[in-house]
């Protein structure tokens, strides 16, 4: 059996956690879960977590995944932290704009814009 690609890459950038999709699809509920608890773990790890999220990669996203992503972003002002997406693709940033989760997260078109934009 293949060994699969675990579905995140985190690497830092100064005192940013820069987690990056490694799936073009994040659909399917073991995925998400997984995603969720290392996103859990990396904002727990931090006084004030800051996060970045690169969805360079990522062509589909599931309504699980959204939800999973609004929970990443609570749990992260909870603990006074940062959290910003960077690069999404259009018909992934449509569906935030018609969820309106586009007011709740902080969107921006590039990696090194988002990361000028931390705090």
């Amino acid at each position: 059996m293949a060994e699969s690609t675990p579905p995140l890459s985190v690497t830092q950038q100064k005192d940013i956690r820069v987690v990056e999709f490694t799936n073009n699809r994040i659909l399917d509920e073991a995925n998400i879960a997984e995603i969720g608890q290392t996103l859990g773990v990396l904002i727990e790890e931090r006084h004030t977590p800051k996060l970045l999220l690169d969805f360079a990669a990522v062509d589909h996203l599931s309504s699980a995944a959204l939800g999973m992503l609004i929970n990443a972003n609570n749990k992260i002002r909870e603990a006074n932290g940062q959290l910003r997406l960077t690069n999404i693709k259009p018909q992934i940033l449509e569906v935030f704009v018609i969820t309106k989760l586009n007011k709740l997260f902080k969107i921006l078109p590039s990696r090194m814009e988002a990361i000028a934009d931390f705090k």
